[in-house]
């Protein structure tokens, strides 16, 4: 299938690895420019190196704090003098997690910051760049935690909770210009950062971090939350619904909450 992507320009904020990582090079493959944003410059280096070779020889990246206001504006003043116009915005952070009784006002502010405020600001300026170009989409990444519980990750899953609401709420306000906004909420989904935090607490109970089955026993027998499936999901998986619903090719999907969890909303 033709998504439409060849010679469009996209951004994908938290680019540098993980799903959004994915998410850049399902892009770049499909012939898209890519931008990548994140803190992290050695990171960000190796990504636009990985995404030069999947296709996009001009990738770039531009390190941003998307923890700060400032950061977030000058990155993108920064993209537009690379680019006069936007098609594909993707944005991919998120913020920690911890029980509620851990949290103190700053960690509510902190989660808040990069959970939903480096949403609002990302696509606040990057607006003008899309309203440019003759097509455009948002695309979001929220949690299955905002529909399914997890008192661990209590300030995320809220602060995910907002920016799905906010995501909702542009695919209304940006339809007269012809702007797509949807939100994919991944499941459990093994990146290598997934697999290199908890491969100590599944090896404990003879478990393989890496192996998308053994996470979702750990989930199973810790948290009580199977999927359907019996596995977790990988990165490309998020990568692929994504990519469609931020290329040409989606032409009547907006405002949509995509889950993409192994039919865990279901149990």
């Amino acid at each position: 299938m033709d998504l439409g992507l060849a010679g469009s320009k996209a951004v994908v904020t938290g680019g540098s690895k993980g799903m959004g990582l994915a998410i850049a090079q399902t892009l770049a493959s499909e012939g898209a420019s890519v931008a990548v944003m994140a803190r992290d410059k050695v990171a960000l280096d190796s990504a636009v190196e990985t995404l030069r070779a999947a296709g996009a020889p001009g990738a770039i990246g531009i390190s941003v704090d998307m923890a700060d206001a400032d950061s977030i504006a000058a990155g993108f003043a920064q993209l537009s003098q690379h680019w006069g116009h936007l098609n594909s915005l993707v944005h991919t952070i998120g913020p920690g997690d911890g029980y509620f009784e851990e949290m103190s006002d700053a960690d509510w502010d902190a989660a808040f910051a990069l959970g939903t405020m480096s949403g609002v600001r990302s696509i606040r300026a990057a607006l003008p760049m899309l309203r440019a170009a003759e097509w455009a989409r948002i695309v979001t990444l929220s949690a299955h935690s905002i529909q399914r519980q997890n008192p661990r990750i209590v300030a995320y899953t809220a602060s995910k909770a907002a920016l799905s609401s906010v995501t909702k709420n542009l695919s209304k306000s940006l339809a007269k210009d012809g702007i797509l906004v949807n939100c994919v909420c991944p499941g459990t989904i093994v990146t290598a950062s997934f697999t290199e935090n908890l491969k100590d607490i599944l090896a404990a109970d003879g478990l393989d971090a890496s192996n998308p089955v053994h996470v979702m026993k750990w989930i199973e027998d810790n948290f009580h939350q199977p999927c359907d499936l019996g596995r977790a999901g990988l990165p490309e998986e998020i990568a692929s619904i994504t990519t469609y619903l931020a290329s040409r090719r989606n032409g009547y999907v907006t405002g949509a909450t995509v889950n993409v969890d192994g039919g865990s909303d279901f149990v």
